[in-house]
C-alpha cells in the first residue's frame, strides 16, 4: 500500500507539541488581526476587547494599545521574527517588549521549527523564569491540502493545518485547538487586491496597511521582499489563504466551534458575519 505523501510530510516535519484546552473556553476568543479596521474596533469596542480573552499577532506588541488590551495569547509565525532580532530594529523592539515588559499572563505561540533559534534569544530565558508571566508554546505550522478527511484527521491531532500563508491561519487553528467554541475575528480586512499594482519597471507593488502607523524601515523591508515576486505568485498566495479559511471553517465546525468574521468590509468569505460580542 502506498503511504499518502501528506503522511510522509507530517511524519518528517511535525512534532509532539500538544496545546491544552484554555481555562476560560466558556467565553468567546477574539482574534485581533493587524488590518486597518482594528483601529475602529479598538476605538468603539475597547471594553469588549478588554473583558474577553484576546489573541494578538506580529508587531502588535510595538503599539501603545498593546498594554491597554493585554492579550492573553500572541502568535508569531514568520521565522523572520526569530532570525533578525539583531539586525531589524522593529523586531528587536518587539522582542524586548516580550522579554521585559509583560506583566500579565500571556502565552506566546511559535512554530516548533523556530525553537532552536528562539532558544538563543533572551526571550527564551525570560519565559523559563518562574517570576515572569509569559510562557512559550510550540505548534506545528505544517501545511497540508487535498484528501479532506485525512487533512481534518491531522488537524484534529494538532499535527497540521491549512497552508499557513499568513499569521491568521495558525491563529484560527490555535483558537480551535485551545478549545474555544466561539471565535470572533477583528482586523482581518484582507483587502489587499485594492492596493495591488504593477509599476513601470514591472515591479509588483503590494501595500498591506495595518491599524498602526507603518514604520519606514519595515516598509522598505517588505518592498525588498516583493521586488522579485511576480504578480501571479502573489495572486496565487491570496488564493491559498482564502481557500485555507474554508478548510478552517469546516474543521472548526467538526469540533463544535463557530468562527465569526467581525471585520467590516473584510474580503474573507468563509465565515459568517457577526459584530463583536457585547460586554
Amino acid at each position: 500500500m502506498t503511504i499518502p505523501k501528506i503522511l510522509i510530510k507530517v511524519a518528517l516535519q511535525s512534532r509532539h507539541c500538544p496545546i491544552s484546552n484554555a481555562a476560560d473556553t466558556s467565553q468567546p476568543l477574539i482574534i485581533m488581526g493587524n488590518g486597518p479596521s482594528l483601529r475602529q474596533a479598538i476605538d468603539h469596542h475597547l471594553e469588549c476587547l478588554q473583558s474577553h480573552p484576546t489573541l494578538a499577532v506580529n508587531f502588535a506588541a510595538n503599539t501603545p494599545e498593546f498594554f491597554t488590551l493585554r492579550p492573553r495569547y500572541y502568535v508569531l509565525a514568520d521565522p523572520h521574527f526569530f532570525e533578525s532580532a539583531d539586525s531589524n530594529p522593529n523586531v528587536a523592539s518587539l522582542m524586548q517588549t516580550l522579554t521585559e515588559r509583560i506583566h500579565w499572563e500571556m502565552t506566546l505561540f511559535v512554530p516548533h521549527t523556530t525553537l532552536s533559534t528562539l532558544k538563543r534569544l533572551p526571550l527564551w530565558e525570560a519565559s523559563r523564569r518562574s517570576d515572569y508571566p509569559l510562557r512559550i508554546q510550540a505548534f506545528n505550522a505544517v501545511g497540508v491540502e487535498g484528501q479532506p478527511g485525512l487533512c481534518q484527521w491531522l488537524m484534529k491531532r494538532q499535527l497540521a493545518m491549512p497552508r499557513p500563508r499568513n499569521v491568521l491561519i495558525p491563529s484560527l487553528m490555535i483558537g480551535v485547538w485551545l478549545g474555544f467554541k466561539t471565535i470572533y475575528v477583528a482586523g482581518a480586512d484582507h483587502s489587499w487586491t485594492r492596493t495591488l499594482a504593477v509599476n513601470e519597471a514591472n515591479e509588483v507593488v503590494s501595500i498591506q496597511p495595518h491599524f498602526y502607523e507603518e514604520d519606514k524601515r519595515e516598509q522598505e523591508r517588505i518592498t525588498a521582499v516583493y521586488r522579485d515576486v511576480r504578480l501571479h505568485e502573489i495572486i496565487y498566495s491570496f488564493y491559498v489563504a482564502f481557500k485555507g479559511y474554508f478548510s478552517i471553517e469546516a474543521f472548526a465546525r467538526s469540533q463544535g466551534a463557530t468562527i465569526y468574521n467581525s471585520t467590516p468590509g473584510s474580503f474573507i468569505d468563509a465565515f459568517p458575519r457577526a459584530p463583536l460580542p457585547t460586554c
